[in-house]
């Protein structure tokens, strides 16, 4: 079974949740500890990246590290073609379609394209749409930031990634975002696409990952939570209310 069949037989039960972890900011070996407390807790699978510090080494120590513990596929969110990982189950072959830089729009994966194909990791593509208030990743993408209640902006560069072809599309409002994508936003996308939607930034409580599961988000992702989270029982809360 491939990750992408993996996914879509989980969410057409309803919606599921990812974990992300960024192998800049903890050691190989504490990613697999934090990686079983969620697995644990109930997440369905795991993305690495991050906006900077991301080499090929601390991406393929942290993909084998959470693969050896947990055994649930781990997926790279890659921060450009100067890193990737063959240890990976499988990559979003992504573009963040607001960025003012076209390397991140195309150029990047165009460079990328024949190493990928070459190393044979699985590619799932995917619309990646960064919303205010964009935090690092809306600043080192050069993201023309769709505005938190331009929800016309954000269906249109949705339904345009699907298309495009484009298999998955992720509404992000930033790591650590002091306030998540609004639900009449994740309703509005949900509402015009048929491919399946991931909304991530800012969502560290229980009541937040409901509001985004209820909108419509098909697959929940949590972040910069998940590596601050001290409490396994607000660990588990966050995580089972992401999913049905």
């Amino acid at each position: 079974m491939t990750v992408k069949e993996y996914i879509m037989d989980k969410i057409a039960n309803g919606p599921i949740h990812m974990t992300l972890l960024d192998p800049d900011k903890q050691s190989a070996e504490d990613a697999a500890k934090i990686a079983v407390k969620c697995k644990n807790a109930g997440t369905d699978a795991f993305m690495i990246g991050g906006s900077t510090g991301i080499t090929t080494e601390n991406l393929d120590e942290t993909a084998l590290a959470i693969k050896e513990a947990t055994g649930l596929p781990v997926i790279y969110f890659p921060a450009g073609p100067h890193a990737i990982s063959s240890k990976v189950d499988a990559m979003f072959y992504m573009s963040l379609v607001n960025s003012n830089d076209l390397n991140l729009v195309i150029r990047a994966q165009a460079f990328a394209s024949l190493y990928v194909k070459k190393i044979g990791v699985e590619t799932m593509s995917m619309g990646y749409i960064v919303c205010e208030p964009g935090m690092k990743v809306g600043e080192v993408g050069q993201a023309d930031l769709v505005k938190r209640g331009d929800i016309k902006t954000a269906v249109s560069y949705a339904l345009g990634c699907e298309l495009m072809g484009m298999e998955f599309v992720y509404l992000e409002a930033g790591s650590g975002a002091d306030e998540p994508i609004s639900p009449e936003m994740i309703k509005a996308v949900k509402d015009e696409i048929s491919i399946p939607l991931i909304v991530g930034g800012g969502i560290s409580t229980p009541e937040a990952a409901i509001t985004a599961k209820l909108a419509g988000a098909d697959v929940i992702v949590t972040g910069t939570f998940v590596e601050r989270c001290r409490d396994d029982n607000m660990l588990r809360n966050v995580i089972s209310a992401a999913k049905n």
